[in-house]
């Protein structure tokens, strides 16, 4: 290689890997949904986010679903309810636990029956404190029934 054509292809090189994606805001662990029966409409998606510069979950979706939300259980005068919530924040380098009996992805209209062993695929949109969107595509394992 000449050295000006070699000068060059490290330029580029260079300059392709700083306009690469940058390392993900926001990291997501342990997450499962939970199966389902022939004819369930409803299901449930948990896990663990962490956020290391801030923002908030504001959406979640799945092809699987007709409709996914964040919601939250919580007790009111001795009654579990249950409730959508706009956005779910994820302060800077804490850990936020989705798990059944308090935040967690509702999954409704179900378009099929989760089967244990599969995964589901699922997208988070997570909205950092710099105002800026960032989109996190999983596929996440179904616990069968019981598991």
């Amino acid at each position: 290689m000449k050295p000006s054509l070699f000068s060059a292809l490290v330029i580029l090189s260079s300059a392709c890997l700083a306009a690469g994606p940058a390392l993900a805001a926001t990291t997501v662990s342990n997450a499962w949904a939970r199966g389902t029966v022939a004819g369930q409409a409803s299901s449930g998606a948990f896990m663990q986010l962490t956020s290391s510069q801030g923002g908030r979950l504001v959406a979640v979706a799945s092809p699987a679903a007709g409709m996914a939300e964040v919601h939250e259980m919580k007790m009111d005068n001795g009654v579990m309810k249950m409730n959508a919530v706009p956005f779910l924040e994820l302060p800077a380098g804490k850990t936020v636990e989705l798990k059944p009996g308090g935040y967690h992805v509702m999954l409704m209209g179900l378009k099929q029956q989760l089967k244990g062993g599969e995964t589901l695929p699922l997208t988070l949109t997570i909205e950092g404190a710099d105002g800026k969107k960032e989109t996190l595509e999983l596929k996440v394992p179904i616990k069968a029934l019981g598991q």
